[in-house]
């Protein structure tokens, strides 16, 4: 997926997240993407989707949904939660996407320090988020995960994972982004 195709971003947050939050959240992924992003708020009853077993929420059943009820919304979308989010393979996961997509999904829930018996660190958390909406928009453009270690695309199965990368990409997956030939879905 060639950057120069898309047109923009949108960030929708499901629940209550900080207006400020969501302002620099959009600032750094423009940033970072140079696109220009929208924020939008909405609210949804999340019951649909809790997993009573796991007593986490499905993510697949979430951006499934995401990607039907606002795929119509141009560029590429991300939708934000706070809630614990699992798919059947794995424990638990920070976000998804569809690879090559439109629609990705972020969740900032396992990214709050009080999970891992450690102090609140805004800042930190911040970050974290960050590094995951521009991840999961990353896949959206076509990027799989990278070997680098500090590129914003290298796998994150824990948090540690996540504060050892940076927000940004390397310089192999930002040439693949925009030397990439596909048009946009």
């Amino acid at each position: 997926m060639a950057i120069d195709n898309v047109y923009n971003i949108t960030i929708i947050a499901f629940g209550s997240f900080d207006r400020q939050l969501l302002q620099l959240l959009a600032s750094e992924v423009e940033k970072e993407l140079n696109l220009p992003v929208d924020l939008k708020e909405r609210h949804l009853d999340l019951s649909l989707f809790y997993n009573i077993d796991r007593r986490q929420y499905d993510a697949n059943l979430l951006l499934q949904f995401v990607n039907e009820e606002y795929g119509n919304i141009p560029g590429k979308l991300v939708a934000l939660f706070n809630v614990d989010l699992f798919i059947p393979i794995l424990t638990f996961i920070y976000g998804q996407a569809y690879l090559n997509g439109k629609t990705a999904i972020a969740s900032n829930y396992r990214l709050e320090n009080k999970y891992y018996g450690l102090k609140p660190d805004k800042e930190l958390e911040k970050s974290r988020l960050i590094k995951e909406i521009i991840h999961e928009l990353g896949h959206t453009l076509g990027l799989v995960h990278c070997y680098n270690p500090t590129c914003v695309m290298r796998s994150s199965t824990y948090v540690e994972d996540i504060d050892q990368k940076n927000q940004s990409l390397c310089k192999k997956c930002n040439s693949k982004l925009k030397s990439s030939p596909q048009d946009e879905d």
